[in-house]
């Protein structure tokens, strides 16, 4: 009898230990954007199950939340409500935003070891410089990315172009553009000799073309801005003037979310687009096509792009402790090597590249190291303090100018007036 009270104690004791030890999981929510095509879900939903797994004692559950946009207004509003997520992914050029917002707390504040330092010195320093700021690393880079040009092997074969060698300049760009536009018996165009997108992220594709003129949009500090710079309206002329004038190129405002269906469709024989969507036109063309890096004006050049992993102020010190170990978990190089070889993204650190796995994916298909490789050239992307509505200004004028509703000029003076006002606070 006593034996069996002493089992059933200790049964009752086994209960209550592993309760309390369920009761102590501590939640991390991890809100991520889906704005590019892919199995995304499914990658991030498994890191998560992997990482619990390992780390007992946390629990991260993904939130999907939709666009970029749509993520940052989600977390926001919890912020003010008091109730924000533990982490999220969110667009780096949103660093001024978050931060100003008293949103988000400094990366530094949870680098305590040499350890810890190694890690945050490990990424690649393009990819930091729209994290920093304040002698400050507010988030660190996880779905990176860069704009690149993917062309089409066969359409370039057919219309008597070397297959394998791409526009390296604008020159290039528009007497390759011309003899790749095609027109039906009516004189209607059934294929572009070049694409760039000009909805969702126009301001993003412009700056490929400001930085080939040796233009840059805003200063380090977030607080000014030179749409109106001679050199960025120079720049604008030219994306004008690839539909306008040389008629490589569709009028009017090109969608994002379509221009890579359309590369594939043989409606554009290149396209300019994100890294991220390298492994979709992988999986999906039918056909021979190569990727490169932006063809060069005075310079080569292309801004960085995509999200970085932010946790936030108002997570309790044991949620944001699990948040910093899930983001060093995410930022391994394994991990980032085979992120990178399953979504077509960037791996954020030299070290990724130096991977078995990266290495073969490499070897078996090159164009994974362009937008690696371009990043010598790269520049910050565009990023200020009321950065939405300063980009927009900048959108707004971007579109009024290929629609022909103002001259490139007067569409940069008429932004950069709009920018100066709503910067005017943070001088």
């Amino acid at each position: 009898m006593k034996k069996t009270w002493i089992r059933a104690a200790a049964v009752a004791a086994g209960l209550c230990m592993s309760a309390a030890a369920f009761a102590q999981k501590t939640e991390v929510s991890f809100y991520f954007p889906i704005a590019v095509g892919g199995p995304i879900t499914k990658i991030i939903d498994g890191y998560a199950t992997q990482f619990n797994k390992e780390n007992p004692s946390y629990n991260v559950t993904p939130v999907y939340s939709g666009t970029y946009q749509e993520t940052i207004v989600k977390v926001l509003t919890a912020h003010k409500a008091g109730k924000p997520p533990t982490s999220a992914i969110l667009l780096s050029t949103d660093t001024f935003t978050l931060a100003d917002e008293g949103a988000i707390a400094p990366i530094d504040d949870f680098v305590k070891t040499d350890a810890d330092r190694a890690w945050l010195k490990s990424f690649f320093p393009a990819f930091l410089l729209n994290g920093q700021f304040d002698n400050k690393t507010w988030g660190v880079p996880f779905q990176r990315s860069t704009v690149v040009l993917y062309w089409n092997k066969q359409l370039f074969k057919e219309a008597g172009l070397d297959p394998n060698k791409p526009p390296q300049t604008w020159a290039e760009t528009i007497s390759m553009g011309q003899k790749l536009t095609k027109k039906d018996a009516s004189g209607n165009v059934t294929q572009w000799g070049i694409q760039v997108p000009s909805s969702g992220f126009p301001y993003w594709l412009f700056q490929g073309f400001s930085t080939q003129n040796g233009g840059i949009l805003a200063n380090a500090a977030g607080n000014a801005v030179k749409y109106d710079d001679p050199k960025v309206v120079e720049a604008l002329q030219y994306w004008v003037d690839l539909s306008r004038k040389h008629g490589i190129h569709p009028p009017g405002v090109v969608e994002w979310g379509t221009t890579p269906r359309d590369f594939l469709e043989r409606k554009a024989a290149m396209i300019w687009t994100t890294t991220g969507n390298l492994t979709n036109i992988r999986s999906n063309a039918k056909f021979d096509f190569g990727v490169a890096m932006l063809p060069a004006g005075e310079r080569r050049g292309s801004p960085t792009g995509g999200g970085n992993f932010f946790i936030f102020k108002k997570a309790t010190a044991a949620e944001q402790a699990g948040a910093f170990k899930f983001a060093q978990w995410l930022t391994q190089p394994e991990r980032a090597a085979q992120w990178s070889i399953d979504t077509g993204y960037v791996a954020v650190s030299p070290a990724s590249y130096e991977t078995a796995a990266l290495k073969k994916y490499a070897a078996d298909f090159p164009p994974a190291l362009v937008a690696r490789d371009q990043l010598p050239h790269a520049v910050a992307e565009l990023s200020t303090h009321d950065n939405q509505r300063v980009t927009k200004a900048l959108n707004d004028g971007l579109q009024a100018a290929l629609t022909g509703a103002k001259t490139p000029a007067q569409a940069m003076k008429d932004a950069q007036t709009e920018a100066n006002r709503l910067l005017r606070g943070y001088k």
